[in-house]
């Protein structure tokens, strides 16, 4: 049966009464399983340790998710003979069945949307609109890797040798270890994964400890789609213990990582020792952090570029790699820009992400809440002007105002490190030439827009403007599968381009085979 073209999944209108309804309905079934118990997953043996841990509600911090399993090295070790001894099967399943599972997932996760979507509201503060393009992004990874693993199934002309038939064939690497985030917990989870998987490896799935319930969750649907035991395992638990096992082990053949740029480096590190036994050098695909910046000159569309850098710096917080931390303003038209923009920021409504009329809902965690409070502090003693927000919201849950700090050194704090929540820097730049000299003036380069009417600026902008994603008048987030390959340069990591032609090339290996015919 002939596969119809990728097409992106539609995102819901929950100003719809039905689809409100059914979101409403989800949240009182999600509300009903909280505190449940999920174990380690190795093979098909379901594993309960002594030590635990709780996935809590950063809405409402007392508010038990799930309890799930503390991971230790034995297991880590175990979970990786498993699969080590899986990929030996798994490798020999043809193109084509690998793909079907990856498109029956798709189906079971458009059947249990609503549901996917409550345990993102409640597991890491998604806003209804938030948890629905997660949900509809993991879907997409299904789909486009799917039919991108159809494409390198099939024959790979190479140039003629008379007297020889020549071809190259695309070849599974082994075990992988995949480290996803706790940010986009289904879709960055399952666009890792499920590449993975259905480039023929067998992987060691570590979930965030911050959103380990909607991991178990994909495991489910992946079970339920009847993928065999052992090629996806899952082992919750803490990233010394587990992922710096999983890291070092010489049967690892690739470790897939999205996160923080410190724990990226620590992996890239640790992966390019060579083990004791080990037979290759291991393949690290990172994606790291951001530190991303909306250029605005002169001649922008004003109200267009207010609303873009909006968006893009408190949507879910502004806890994503890819989210405006920094607005580049031009001299000319800063001061009204400032203004603009701190009268929108103050309208946007902050508080438990359940209730659809919260644009904001918490940052993830306690700890994430105080660093983010202290980077602002930082920024006002370093000079800043505080022009919105920049305290804690409610007496319950990790809830911060969106924050904007003008008049920002282009070299100060919060102008160059990664805050990871709703804080945005705004910086006063002479003129175009200079706005473009601050926006490449950070270690990082992964996201960044411009916004202008001139199109000699567009176009230089394209050549001289260093980052993976370049948005020209329009936000920097919400890169859709097969639109916008994402991924980014320097410390914003390996430039994977997740959701584009080249990422499973990541996991796959090419092998050439010529023939002359015996004589």
């Amino acid at each position: 049966m002939a596969i119809p073209k990728f097409k992106n999944e539609v995102v819901l209108d929950f100003t719809k009464p039905a689809n409100r309804k059914k979101q409403e309905a989800a949240l009182a079934r999600a509300r009903a399983e909280l505190g449940k118990e999920f174990p380690i997953l190795i093979g098909s043996e379901r594993i309960i340790v002594d030590e635990k841990f709780t996935s809590t509600n950063p809405s409402r911090p007392a508010e038990v998710i799930g309890v799930f399993q503390k991971g230790n090295a034995a297991l880590a070790n175990k979970a990786m003979e498993t699969a080590l001894s899986t990929f030996e099967e798994w490798k020999r399943v043809p193109a084509r069945k690998r793909a079907e599972y990856l498109f029956k997932v798709a189906k079971l996760m458009r059947k249990k949307r609503f549901d996917l979507n409550a345990l993102e509201i409640l597991e890491v503060g998604k806003t209804w609109p938030e948890a629905d393009a997660d949900v509809a992004e993991a879907i997409d990874f299904l789909e486009y890797y799917g039919r991108e693993m159809l494409r390198y199934g099939e024959d790979h002309p190479v140039v003629k040798n008379p007297g020889e038939k020549g071809k190259l064939v695309y070849v599974p690497l082994g075990v992988g270890v995949v480290i996803p985030p706790w940010n986009f917990p289904l879709a960055i989870l399952t666009g890792m994964t499920s590449a993975a998987i259905v480039s023929g490896n067998t992987v060691v799935l570590k979930p965030s400890s911050d959103s380990p319930r909607i991991g178990w969750a994909f495991v489910e649907l992946m079970q339920e789609a009847g993928l065999p035991p052992g090629v996806l395992n899952f082992l919750s638990g803490p990233g010394g213990a587990v992922g710096d096992t999983l890291v070092l082990h010489p049967k690892t053949r690739f470790v897939s990582f999205t996160g923080s740029k410190e724990v990226g480096i620590h992996i890239n590190e640790s992966a390019a020792r060579v083990q004791p036994g080990q037979i290759w050098l291991k393949r690290v695909v990172a994606e790291m952090g951001g530190k991303d910046s909306i250029v605005i000159d002169e001649t922008a569309d004003f109200q267009a570029a207010v609303s873009g850098v909006v968006a893009s710096a408190f949507g879910f917080q502004g806890q994503k790699c890819s989210a405006c931390s920094r607005a580049i303003v031009v001299e000319k038209i800063y001061d009204r820009f400032v203004e603009a923009l701190a009268q929108k920021v103050e309208t946007l409504t902050v508080g438990d992400a359940a209730d659809p009329t919260n644009y904001m809902g918490p940052v993830i965690n306690q700890r994430s809440q105080e660093s983010i409070l202290a980077y602002i502090q930082k920024a006002l003693d370093e000079g800043g002007r505080l022009v919105a927000g920049g305290a804690k919201a409610g007496n319950d849950g990790f809830f911060i105002r969106p924050t904007v700090v003008a008049d920002v050194d282009p070299l100060g704090t919060i102008s160059q490190e990664e805050i990871f929540g709703p804080v945005l820097a705004v910086i006063k730049a002479r003129d175009f030439d200079h706005a473009m000299q601050i926006a490449n003036n950070t270690e990082f380069g992964l996201t960044g827009a411009l916004y202008s009417r001139n199109a000699k600026r567009l176009r230089r902008a394209e050549q001289e403007f260093f980052v993976g994603n370049l948005y020209l008048n329009r936000k920097c987030t919400g890169a859709l599968v097969g639109v916008h390959p994402f991924g980014g340069f320097n410390m914003s990591g390996t430039d994977s381009k997740a959701g584009g032609r080249d990422y499973l090339l990541l996991f796959l290996q090419a092998k050439s085979i010529a023939e002359k015919p015996a004589h």
